[in-house]
């Protein structure tokens, strides 16, 4: 299934700036704020501000920062993750060691090696984010799950039944509707002020996952 959006979805991300490949180094260069990660429904657009109701209840403010750019997701699934692929896997630690998915986004080509790493996250308590290489993907008596690589180690991550698997696709303004939902990862000044250069909006049913 994603092999087909393959052409659309590197049109569509050759321009996407280094804050969309999750990961702390992304606002290393940029000395706007701290970094933080908006998800919840878009309340108003107005064409440099975008109105969001977060997850946690409150209304805010996102400026867009010149240059801005939008996209969306689609849907993809596990056996569209190949070895080789540079994926961003949200996951929990499982009682019985070792970690599970929450979600996986298979990222296009052209982003492959941003953000590497593994770090905390904010999607749940205690999770973790893995920006990483697809070494293997097996299928065993547990279900479905992926070994990653990055800076030279290894991470076996288990993918549970009903796991969201998307990858990036094109979006326009158009697509930043009230009550769609948006994942904003930006800066925050001392102020509180909240400015961002990247969109994710979902579309056609899917919501951001991550």
């Amino acid at each position: 299934m994603l092999r087909k959006f393959a052409p659309a979805l590197f049109a569509a991300m050759v321009s996407l700036p280094l804050s969309a490949a999750f990961g702390p180094s992304a606002f290393a260069q940029n000395a706007m704020g701290d970094p933080i990660r908006v998800r919840g429904a878009i309340v108003d657009f107005s064409g440099q501000v975008l109105k969001v109701k977060t997850r946690e209840g409150e209304t805010v403010d996102i400026a867009l920062a010149p240059g801005w750019t939008v996209s969306s997701v689609a849907r993809a699934s596990v056996s569209d993750i190949k070895p080789g692929d540079y994926v961003g896997v949200a996951s929990l630690p499982e009682k019985n060691g070792g970690d599970g998915a929450l979600e996986v986004l298979i990222f296009p080509a052209a982003l492959k090696g941003l953000g590497e790493g593994s770090y905390g996250w904010d999607l749940k308590p205690n999770s973790t984010m893995t920006n990483a290489t697809v070494a293997d993907a097996v299928k065993d008596v547990n279900g479905r799950s992926v070994t990653v690589s990055y800076h030279g180690k290894e991470k076996k991550i288990a993918i549970p039944d009903g796991t969201p698997v998307v990858t990036l696709a094109p979006a326009t303004q158009a697509d930043l509707k009230p009550d769609a939902v948006v994942f904003v990862q930006g800066q925050k000044a001392q102020d509180g002020a909240i400015a961002a250069q990247r969109i994710v909006v979902g579309s056609n049913g899917v919501i951001p996952p991550m």
